[in-house]
């Protein structure tokens, strides 16, 4: 085998998992969710990931997306239709990404809800 064969070989065999939002983009596309929705998602997600100080999700759960909700509700000033899309991003993370299924207590529509 040449230096070139092994080299080609040693790359293939190292491939790094993909990154998190990477794979939650190519889960949106196979479940055929509209690109508006994939786009929506992907920021919900980050700027849920940076509320909390960049921890990954695996170390979170239902705590964490009701703090980033009343976030939202009382200084963001959000609307309910809005909470609803920032609640729906990371249960679909949670959800078909890292498999986790969460006791998600939210069964009113957000706006009902008194943050």
């Amino acid at each position: 085998m040449s230096n070139e064969e092994r080299h080609v070989n040693d790359n293939h065999s190292q491939k790094k998992p993909k990154k998190l939002l990477d794979r939650a983009k190519e889960i949106l596309r196979r479940k055929h969710y509209s690109i508006r929705t994939e786009e929506a998602y992907i920021g919900w997600m980050v700027r849920y990931i940076h509320f909390h100080q960049k921890r990954h999700p695996q170390n979170m759960g239902v705590p964490e997306i009701e703090a980033f909700l009343t976030h939202l509700a009382v200084e963001g000033n959000v609307s309910g239709s809005t909470q609803n899309q920032a609640l729906n991003a990371p249960l679909f993370l949670y959800r078909d990404v890292l498999d986790i299924p969460l006791e998600v207590p939210f069964t009113l529509p957000l706006r009902e809800w008194n943050f």
